[in-house]
């Protein structure tokens, strides 16, 4: 029977996240930008992005999953509160400074750039698939939990949380996104801490000390000798599987600061950490019930575990062992956590598609109005799917089980890689370590989705179908697949290298344009003569302004504006003595040849970002006001070689060296 009281309860608690949203929403700039929606504006203070660095974490899979390990296996198992927590602030100290500080808008722009835009878009799928199979697994979870506690109808339920969640996400993007997750975040504290007295005080619960001594209901549970490769994969896999993901790289590019993104990683590890203790309690209690004392013991006669509802402890709890009122609260703590997670998959999902795969691979020239109504209209389009599946798809957690493991072995490995060693790898690398590692993980097989193992790691256990056993693999084969698929990424990279610098390999080869056979517009710049200087046009700045625009990173050095922050001119904010655009001056001396072999080496790698530090190191072009990175063209139409000045006594300026003179340069 329908309990109109809880249903009122929904409806009011849904009434709130929609009006906070659509509030929120109303607090942007105004601009239509691509970084208002999908950023914020790179605006969110401290305290919102904290609780909604948090909030995305703390989800309807979280707690409930939490919950359900410490019933099922007990708190050694339970890995998901220190391996997140851990995951956040590893991903603060190697990748939210780099990120934040690079401007980018998002995860895969860095790959894209490395990689090029189709790989980025091959890249776009294990992301895309996680972030949706997600969303439908916690919004499958949310009807669940309505059907159990207020009878209410599975599929009403799910589609009526998902068009709130889509809804108030479309208005507002990410300022809506962030500010609802504040709200849900303290009714997820709230109503979970609600709960607790009331469970544990209730008369089918049991002693959570006392129940240590009896190994029946122990929920501490033991992990065993053999189990050590297991629980290492697992570990392992929630601590670096957990940083590649858009939901978490949105939070940290929206943040005022590089410092600020690696201050929110850290805090919200805290955070995370802190919001396990309600649903470790809950499954705890849940643990030494006697069920057989509740109303579900009564109507079933055997506890959640032996009717396969263990996946459903944390909502009996509130049903069973607390007050209509107060489960009621607990209900919306449980809505508000997969809202909280499903509208930021969604977002990011979207934001992805919209800018990584519309516009950077279909539509180069797409203004950024046109990329926001792609933007919205994918909201819609995941959001519906999203819900399609969690009412159509059984093992729709097994799903996303398997992409999470994707995100892990594929992505982790290319973003660490671009990040902090982009000279080392390459398109035909990041190519092969996709394929390796999406062969091996496949090959390992995964339970939920009833996919037997191919490839049999050490320690293999082999299955019994009679018996109903499953077969495993206690190997930590997902770690080593993401070892593999690293060292894949870098040898690949460096062996094609090898092959088309050394001529084994013609150019024409260079199907991927990423080695020798780069584009017009890509070209590196040739190590200047002695005595010659590469002048930068016009037209090449302009381009370069266009490149960094695409993607996202905007000097305000270069912007078109002749005013400064400061209200002054250009001319007025330069130093005494510094040279002017185009100004030719001289610096003695010549440039060692070290630093200019070492400035072409870190241009053969095609790197937008190192291109023109790099020349400028070399000393070919001294550092007026700040330049945009990017890849240079050289020497490419328009740019001019000025003079070959003989020494004034008579030195050489051959590529061979010079003795004494004057080396010439040009400001910029």
């Amino acid at each position: 029977m329908l309990n109109i009281w809880g249903v009122i309860s929904i409806v009011l608690f849904y009434v709130l996240i929609l009006a906070v949203g659509i509030w929120a929403g109303r607090k942007g700039s105004g601009e239509e930008s691509e970084e208002e929606v999908m950023l914020a504006g790179r605006n969110i203070g401290m305290f919102v992005g904290i609780f909604t660095m948090t909030a995305t974490w703390v989800g309807g899979g979280y707690i409930n999953g939490t919950a359900e390990a410490i019933y099922t296996t007990g708190l050694v198992w339970c890995q998901a509160p220190f391996g997140y927590s851990l995951s956040l602030v590893m991903g603060g100290i190697f990748f939210a400074n780099e990120m934040r500080r690079q401007g980018y808008v998002t995860m895969l722009d860095p790959l894209q750039d490395a990689f090029g835009e189709r790989m980025g878009g091959l890249l776009f799928v294990p992301a895309l698939c996680g972030e949706v199979f997600w969303a439908a697994g916690i919004l499958a979870a949310l009807g669940a939990t309505l059907s159990v506690i207020i009878d209410m109808d599975r599929n009403t339920s799910v589609i009526l949380s998902a068009c709130i969640a889509v809804f108030y996400t479309l208005f507002g993007g990410l300022y809506s996104v962030a500010y609802t997750d504040v709200i849900q975040l303290i009714c997820i504290l709230v109503g979970l801490w609600l709960c607790i007295p009331f469970a544990l005080t209730n008369e089918a619960a049991g002693s959570l000390t006392e129940a240590l001594k009896d190994p029946s209901i122990d929920w501490i549970g033991e992990l065993k000798r053999e189990e050590y490769g297991q629980w290492i994969d697992y570990a392992l896999l929630l601590v670096f599987g957990g940083i590649p993901w858009q939901v978490y790289f949105q939070r940290v590019l929206s943040s005022r600061t590089a410092l600020g993104a690696q201050i929110l990683s850290y805090v919200a590890g805290v955070g995370c950490f802190l919001m396990a203790v309600p649903p470790v309690l809950i499954g705890a209690i849940a643990k030494v019930s006697d069920w057989n004392k509740t109303a579900y013991g009564e109507m079933y006669g055997m506890d959640p575990a032996a009717r396969g509802e263990s996946n459903m402890v944390l909502p009996l709890v509130m049903h069973h062992l607390t007050p209509d009122v107060v489960s009621f609260f607990g209900l919306g703590a449980v809505s508000a956590a997969v809202m909280s997670s499903a509208d930021s998959s969604v977002l990011s999902a979207s934001s992805m598609f919209a800018r990584n795969v519309y516009r950077l691979i279909f539509r180069l020239k797409a203004s950024e109005i046109e990329i926001i109504w792609v933007m919205r209209i994918s909201i819609f389009v995941v959001g519906a799917l999203a819900t399609v599946m969690a009412l159509t798809i059984p093992s729709i957690y097994g799903l996303w089980t398997m992409c999470s493991d994707l995100v892990y072995v594929i992505l982790f490995p290319q973003l660490l890689m671009v990040v902090h060693f982009r000279h080392y790898c390459n398109t035909y690398g990041s190519l092969a370590s996709y394929c390796m590692a999406l062969f091996f993980r496949l090959g390992g097989g995964e339970e939920l989705l009833q996919l037997k193992a191919f490839i049999h790691f050490p320690y293999y256990e082999p299955g019994n179908d009679e018996l109903g056993i499953w077969e495993k693999q206690r190997f930590p084969f997902r770690t080593f697949c993401m070892l593999m698929s690293l060292g894949t990424l870098a040898a690949v990279s460096k062996l094609t290298d090898w092959l088309f610098h050394s001529g084994i390999l013609h150019p024409k080869y260079d199907y991927f344009h990423c080695v020798v056979n780069i584009p017009e517009d890509r070209l590196k710049v040739e190590e200047p003569h002695e005595g010659e200087m590469t002048v930068m046009t016009a037209a090449m700045v302009a381009k370069y302004c266009a490149m960094e625009e695409m993607n996202g990173r905007i000097n305000p050095a270069m912007s078109d504006s002749d005013e400064d922050s400061n209200g002054k001119t250009a001319a007025s904010a330069k130093p005494p003595g510094a040279p002017l655009v185009g100004q030719v001056i001289e610096r003695p001396g010549a440039v060692p040849a070290s630093v200019q072999q070492q400035a072409k080496s870190s241009m053969s790698m095609s790197s937008p970002a190192k291109v023109i530090p790099a020349i400028l190191r070399a000393g070919s072009i001294t550092e007026g006001p700040s330049l945009r990175s990017g890849s240079i063209s050289g020497p490419p139409p328009g740019s001019k070689r000025l003079f070959n000045e003989s020494d004034d006594d008579g030195g050489s300026r051959g590529g061979g060296g010079r003795s004494g003179g004057k080396s010439y340069q040009t400001a910029l």
